[in-house]
């Protein structure tokens, strides 16, 4: 009497906003389905026959994550998230069309070589909404304040009194006599200045909630020169330091290895990877602008760059570098534990 054994399908899965390409492979690599569906967890999950195991593959982007969340919790699927860029080296023809970019994905996924990414929580997600939803107040309270310096050189006033941006300096500002549609604008800007700085406090009053009991975060804010902000960014887009085999490949995600620009009998690098988040790489930066400062450690590690002639961003950089792999070290499970 012949066993029956399951036959186990991969299935590449091409995201857009109103539907999903589904495409279904059996364990030969044949195409067994390759058609369109509606944008719902339930109909992806029909377009692939019953009775065999499921191992699925979607780009990330926009909303994909959540639609895996949905096939591995209502379905439970096996889904992973791959890199678009690797991905799209990866093809074998210049031309992009859905069908294929869905098989392209169920075939990588069958033999082994698709470039994934890690699916974070929802609530790392979530966390991650917050921390960049701050940045972009940041950014727009920056941008306030470039057109308010503008508006001052035009009319070529220099205010002596208190520091820039301190509530002495604005009264100051305020009281200056400008005059016609400029004056009007300054007050636009004022105004825009006093809202923006409101919201971000409550974004981080909301932020200092969000991360109250998270145990990487605490660990994270008892390191020399980590606040909250850098903690919480952090904690959102490293999520957990476990996931990195080693301090280099963690380093290497936030963007502070140096880029091997070697050929033939040249060996040179190209400064660091233009790779990984920004506002991580910059808060890490940052860290490390605090700890050159005042922790004897890092700042040793400086003054021996100095000597050795290299630049000051150069320096930067490789304290980051080493930083970050000390912190992959430091924060593993068991040392959390302790």
């Amino acid at each position: 009497m012949s066993s029956l054994v399951a036959a186990r399908y991969s299935v590449g899965l091409d995201y857009h906003q109103d539907f999903v390409q589904v495409c279904v492979l059996d364990e030969a690599g044949k195409v067994v389905t390759n058609t369109r569906v509606p944008n719902d967890w339930r109909r992806v999950v029909a377009a692939v026959p019953a009775g065999g195991g499921v191992q699925a593959a979607l780009e990330a982007c926009c909303g994909a994550a959540n639609l895996a969340d949905e096939l591995v919790e209502q379905a439970g699927w096996s889904v992973s998230l791959a890199h678009p860029g690797f991905v799209a080296r990866m093809k074998q023809n210049p031309d992009k069309t859905d069908f294929s970019d869905a098989r392209l994905l169920a075939d990588l996924l069958r033999v082994g070589y698709l470039p994934k990414v890690w699916l974070a929580p929802a609530d790392l997600r979530e966390l991650r909404r917050l921390v960049r939803y701050r940045q972009q107040k940041v950014n727009e309270r920056r941008n306030v304040k470039l057109r308010i310096r503008a508006i001052l050189r035009d009319h070529r006033l220099q205010i002596e009194e208190g520091k820039p941006w301190t509530k002495k300096w604005l009264r100051r500002l305020a009281f200056d006599q400008i005059g016609g549609d400029s004056a009007w604008i300054l007050e636009q800007h004022l105004a825009s200045l006093q809202r923006l700085n409101g919201e971000i406090q409550e974004i981080e009053r909301r932020l200092e909630e969000r991360v109250a009991d998270d145990a990487l975060v605490r660990k994270l804010r008892e390191q020399k020169g980590i606040g909250l902000i850098t903690a919480a960014t952090m904690r959102a887009e490293i999520g957990r330091f476990d996931r990195f085999r080693t301090g280099k490949q963690l380093a290497r995600f936030c963007g502070l290895t140096p880029r091997n620009c070697s050929s033939g009998n040249r060996q040179a690098d190209a400064g660091v990877i233009q790779a990984g988040n920004p506002q991580l790489r910059a808060v890490i930066v940052e860290a490390v602008h605090r700890l050159t400062r005042f922790d004897q450690r890092w700042l040793k590690l400086a003054h021996q760059l100095k000597r050795r002639g290299k630049h000051n961003c150069v320096v930067i950089a490789a304290v980051a570098n080493r930083y970050i792999r000390w912190l992959h070290h430091t924060l593993q499970p068991e040392a959390l534990a302790a």
